[in-house]
């Protein structure tokens, strides 16, 4: 039997860590995953929150009124808070998405490490058909896992793009408001 799982490119009968080693990437992809998703869920947080500000302010507005009894409101100010708003909006949709890229992500590179596991397993008994099954399977789901969280990492980019968009747009308020 230790000459059948060997002849299949195990060592698990002769090294008790080649099971951790077909582990390690998986494991390791999937603790990166859990740190983006909860950098991800933090910036969702801080949207969220600020949001909230930004609709707190608009209520208090007239669109396309003076607002100028308003304490640090000028003229024009509901369209640059509206804006503000449909920014927020805009990053909010990104964020959730990549939350769900990400968790699947997530998901997919915790498959990957059980696959690879089992795939170890069940090359010990001298199963090929069942290796080589594991084994697509697990190459599989962690290459799946990987596009997925490279497309989070873009969306991530892309509301950080936004967000920095933002910030100029409330320093030409704040400007507004000094002069």
């Amino acid at each position: 039997m230790d000459y059948v799982a060997a002849q299949y490119g195990a060592t698990a009968a002769g090294n008790p860590f080649a099971v951790l080693t077909a582990v390690v990437a998986p494991a390791i992809l999937t603790n990166a995953c859990s740190v983006l998703a909860l950098g991800t869920s933090n910036r969702l947080a801080r949207v969220v929150d600020r949001t909230r500000v930004v609709a707190r302010e608009l209520a208090l507005m007239e669109p396309g009124g003076a607002n100028r009894n308003l304490p640090g409101h000028l003229p024009g100010d509901y369209a640059s808070w509206a804006a503000q708003l449909a920014a927020l909006q805009v990053r909010t949709q990104l964020l959730v998405k990549a939350l769900r890229v990400i968790y699947g992500s997530l998901g997919l590179f915790a498959t990957a490490a059980l696959v690879s596991v089992v795939g170890s397993i069940v090359t010990y008994y001298g199963q090929r058909w069942l290796f080589q099954v594991t084994a697509g399977l697990a190459l599989l789901t962690g290459a799946v896992a990987v596009v997925g969280l490279a497309s989070g990492c873009a969306l991530m980019v892309h509301e950080t793009r936004l967000a920095v968009q933002s910030l100029g747009d409330e320093a030409k308020i704040l400007e507004g408001l000094r002069k």
